[in-house]
């Protein structure tokens, strides 16, 4: 379940959507740049005071903005251990709760994959009944997970990518178009440490928020791309191996 500042700062931005206002427009009219907008969304780090230079933009007071958060579908931000379980025991439903993350087309995922569109449909069905995604007419669908949803940690289907990463993911030169790959060890405070997690939070945060706004492109103009962020205390064995007891 979504928090209470999760759930009337997506009823804001429902708002502006709905209005037709744009970041850079509400920028305008509460004396901010654009950039510092979007951050404040992104963070959800408003003042009582910002949040009230907004309302005043959209016409509403905070009343009517909690009446509309209330009135939000409850979206899901992780699913359960057993329905994990599910999904990794079945490949082809794993394939097409990955294709309904990633707004695939059922008929472009049929044509991609050996997968009938009959199966296609029944793995929809089967998504639609765990509360993962609305099977709409004519195979359209509707997520119902929040923006920030993720596998569990450590969960069935953490663990699967990880086994997919060791084999497959990892061998490679990262040199390609697209690719990127940076080893970065440092030495950090608790302090430094536990700001780099949140940063990192942000720019997963961030990257699920930039694949929402290309959904809306065509489907042609939109290629997979794995993220893998990662951050812990570690030392190579080699290395261990050279300590003095």
């Amino acid at each position: 379940m979504m928090s209470g500042t999760t759930l009337l700062i997506d009823a804001l931005k429902r708002q502006l959507k709905r209005r037709g206002v744009t970041y850079a427009a509400l920028a305008q009219q509460i004396g901010m740049s654009e950039a510092s907008v979007k951050r404040l969304f992104a963070q959800r780090s408003f003042t009582l005071e910002r949040l009230e230079q907004v309302l005043v933009v959209l016409g509403m007071d905070f009343a009517e903005l909690a009446h509309a958060a209330a009135d939000a579908p409850q979206l899901i931000t992780q699913l359960t251990y057993a329905q994990e379980e599910e999904l990794i025991g079945d490949t082809k439903l794993l394939l097409v709760a990955v294709a309904a993350l990633n707004e695939v087309p059922v008929e472009r995922l049929v044509a991609a994959y050996r997968l009938s569109e009959a199966e296609a449909v029944q793995c929809l069905l089967r998504l639609d009944r765990i509360g993962f995604l609305v099977l709409k007419p004519n195979n359209r669908v509707k997520l119902l997970v929040t923006r920030t949803f993720g596998w569990i940690p450590d969960g069935p289907i953490q663990n699967w990518f990880r086994k997919e990463a060791y084999g497959d993911y990892l061998d490679a030169h990262f040199d390609g178009p697209g690719e990127l790959l940076r080893l970065v060890n440092v030495m950090l405070s608790p302090a430094s440490s536990r700001a780099l997690l949140e940063r990192l939070r942000q720019v997963a945060d961030e990257f699920s928020r930039q694949h929402q706004d290309d959904a809306r492109l065509p489907y042609d103009e939109r290629h997979a791309v794995t993220f893998l962020l990662a951050a812990r205390p570690w030392m190579p064995q080699a290395f261990q191996h050279l300590l003095r007891e």
